[in-house]
């Protein structure tokens, strides 16, 4: 009896295993699977932008390294001794160092004693960014980060003995909702290889495969950025840089390769052409709507993408300038990645957080407008200048139109070229409870009458967005 009993629940057993191998092998054939991109441009550029991308519209950059020390340009290693030197850095170094004075020696300075991830997580969080992108390693080759493959020459090691990468990672992970980003720059202005390689026309890779590509996977590996802000690949193409490799693996098999996005400087074939999102050059906003996702990458002080010693009050943009900016960009299916140099010491300026408080206080009225938008028919008006529309689908499937209104205008009168007036159309402006009266002119065209608003009651002080649904032409 006994023997029959283990003979039945092994034929049972092999039954049920052949169900669940068969059941399983029908899953496998109609699940889902993900799409193996090739290492060519023709297989990368296939790849969709992820949504959040999409939907962030407003990032910010972050420009830190040895340069924040003597505060005065990003570039100034190159610029004091490249092979075009500028005069006037070469004067300010002799005014202000010893003669004997190497860029090395801007490392022990480095401190960053006043860094708080946590306060600057605080800041980003505030200011409505919906992502945030360090310099992970500039042109000048010092790491963030306790590299291996940059050995004496990283934040670990000289400075700040700490790991800056991570601990900002850390506290924007534990702090905010914000996607966390790296910029990396793929040359180095004077590294012993890549002169080498250049020499030799780059037709060797002994940078590349030896520091390039090795801290590349490293950064992604280690610290799961969800932005991989390539920099420092005009002087040779993507194949030298081996980046179609990278970023095969990247969006195939690396630890974020359902939610990464990159950009396209990968070579001095790729820019506006190959990659991810275009950023074309710095402070890319074309003023029309684009066919592909584009990022304008431009400066919070009009002057500098580092931290400045002789920053004025008048070099930083104005919250007038910045709403502007920010509309235009997104009228025009962009993101704007705003740069704000902290100092040596870790802090952000109070001029730069005041501004990005701001900003948040501005998205937060408005933000509707801005976020998971797409753009319109048009990126601006066609009658009255410094207005830019952004639409969205609502949740009943219609599409409503947002205008964003630079200035208010003269008489509390503004005319509309493009909005197209159906019978239940409706006008509102966002952090104005009260509906918004218009009328269609002898031209046919939407004259809206702005609401005359008591100073305290306004819903903000710069740009103002209004929102028209049921348009005929939405």
């Amino acid at each position: 009896m006994q023997d029959r009993m283990k003979t039945y629940i092994a034929v049972l057993t092999i039954i049920l295993c052949t169900c669940v191998q068969a059941h399983w092998q029908v899953v496998q054939q109609w699940a889902p699977t993900s799409p193996r991109y090739e290492p060519t441009w023709e297989s990368l550029d296939q790849r969709p932008i992820p949504q959040w991308y999409q939907e962030a519209k407003f990032g910010i950059f972050l420009h830190w390294g040895l340069f924040s020390v003597p505060a005065v340009k990003a570039w100034l290693w190159y610029l004091w001794k490249g092979p075009n030197p500028e005069l006037d850095i070469v004067q300010y170094m002799q005014n202000n160092y010893p003669p004997d004075w190497t860029y090395a020696d801007f490392g022990p300075l480095f401190k960053a004693e006043f860094f708080d991830p946590f306060q600057w997580a605080d800041i980003f969080n505030a200011s409505g960014a919906r992502y945030v992108v360090l310099t992970a390693k500039h042109h000048e080759g010092f790491c963030m980060w306790p590299s291996k493959y940059s050995w004496n020459w990283n934040s670990m090691d000289v400075g700040p003995n700490r790991d800056l990468v991570g601990d900002l990672a850390s506290a924007i992970r534990a702090k905010t909702n914000l996607k966390f980003g790296l910029y990396h720059s793929l040359f180095e202005f004077f590294n012993p290889l890549y002169l080498a390689d250049k020499k030799n026309n780059f037709t060797t890779q002994d940078f590349v495969s030896s520091k390039t590509m090795p801290e590349l996977y490293e950064l992604v590996n280690r610290y799961k950025p969800e932005v991989v802000w390539s920099d420092g690949n005009w002087e040779a193409d993507s194949k030298y840089w081996n980046s179609t490799n990278f970023i095969s693996w990247l969006y195939n098999d690396s630890p974020v390769k359902d939610t990464v996005v990159t950009n396209d400087r990968w070579g001095s074939d790729t820019n506006c052409k190959h990659g991810g999102y275009w950023t074309c050059h710095d402070k890319y906003n074309p003023g029309m709507i684009q066919k592909h996702t584009f990022e304008d990458a431009t400066i919070m002080d009009k002057y500098g993408w580092s931290y400045r010693d002789q920053v004025q009050a008048s070099d930083i943009n104005t919250m007038d300038e910045l709403t502007q900016l920010l509309a235009e960009v997104v009228s025009c299916g962009g993101n704007l990645l705003l740069n704000v140099g902290p100092t040596k010491e870790g802090r952000i300026a109070a001029i730069f957080e005041e501004r990005l408080r701001q900003m948040g206080q501005w998205l937060g009225v408005n933000g509707e407008a801005i976020y998971a938008t797409t753009p319109w028919i048009r990126a601006n008006d066609t009658v009255t200048p410094g207005v830019w529309y952004t639409s969205k689908k609502s949740a009943s499937g219609d599409t409503d139109v947002y205008a964003i209104v630079l200035d208010w205008p003269q008489n509390d009168t503004l005319t509309l070229g493009v909005p197209g007036i159906a019978a239940g159309t409706k006008v509102s402006m966002l952090g104005y409870s009260r509906p918004v009266s218009f009328t269609r002119n002898p031209q046919g065209q939407m004259v809206v009458n702005m609401p005359v608003i008591p100073f305290y009651q306004m819903p903000c002080d710069y740009a103002w967005a209004l929102k028209l649904q049921g348009l005929a032409n939405a």
